[in-house]
């Protein structure tokens, strides 16, 4: 992992251990996914109806348990790819904070817009992490004719995840849409790219005017 994506690191870490736990709790049927609904509401998944009955907690604790062993992975991979390109660029505080901002933004789509759905539980990180992917979107807007190169490289990849969110069943659609919109949202606003200054300098020998370029530094935000 490279330096600067500690968070990144430290979610990956903390979903295995769940999952682990999750193994130690359920049996090894939760390998392939064979569980009863019964044990997966009992972990802790995201159910609207039990959700907008008072139990808050299920938002967070739904985004670290997955249900099976691929569908862990694959979120793990995601999250790894793109977090140790965006927690550099971000900051550990401001990935951190885009994270835990879409991770609630998913789980309140879930249980605001799962209409008929609401005994249904929903689990996995992939809504926050669908907002790491909207803060990539975020951070190519924000800088330039370079950083639009670096959207249009990834287009092709969000359509074709969109394409599988709302192609098959069993993916959260609202999770997915809220986080990822959550996520280049609030990056948007956090985020500010290093931009050129000049600084006017005088050669001291001859008082001809030199002119220097100097990166600027990033704005200060508080985290």
């Amino acid at each position: 992992m490279p330096r600067g994506a500690r968070f990144t690191h430290a979610v990956v870490v903390a979903c295995v251990i769940v999952f682990l736990w999750e193994i130690a709790t359920m049996g090894s049927g939760i390998l392939t996914g064979n569980v009863t609904i019964g044990q997966i509401d009992n972990a802790g998944a995201l159910v609207p109806a039990l959700v907008q009955q008072g139990e808050w907690w299920r938002i967070v604790t739904s985004a670290f348990l997955h249900a099976s062993i691929l569908h862990i992975g694959l979120n793990m991979y995601s999250l790894w790819i793109l977090g140790r390109f965006i927690e550099p660029i971000l900051g550990t505080p401001r990935t951190a904070f885009v994270y835990t901002l879409s991770l609630i933004a998913s789980g309140l789509g879930v249980t605001y817009l799962s209409f008929g759905n609401l005994l249904d539980p929903t689990l996995g990180a992939s809504g926050a992490i669908f907002g790491i992917f909207g803060a990539l979107f975020a951070i190519g807007l924000r800088n330039g004719p370079a950083g639009l190169q670096l959207v249009r490289a990834n287009l092709g990849i969000l359509l074709l995840n969109l394409i599988f969110t709302f192609s098959f069943p069993g993916i959260s659609k609202q999770a997915h849409v809220a986080g990822l919109l959550t996520g280049f949202l609030a990056t948007l606003a956090i985020y500010r790219p290093l931009r050129p200054v000049r600084a006017h300098v005088t050669d001291a020998m001859t008082g001809e005017a030199l002119e220097s370029t100097l990166e600027e530094a990033e704005p200060h935000h508080p985290r």
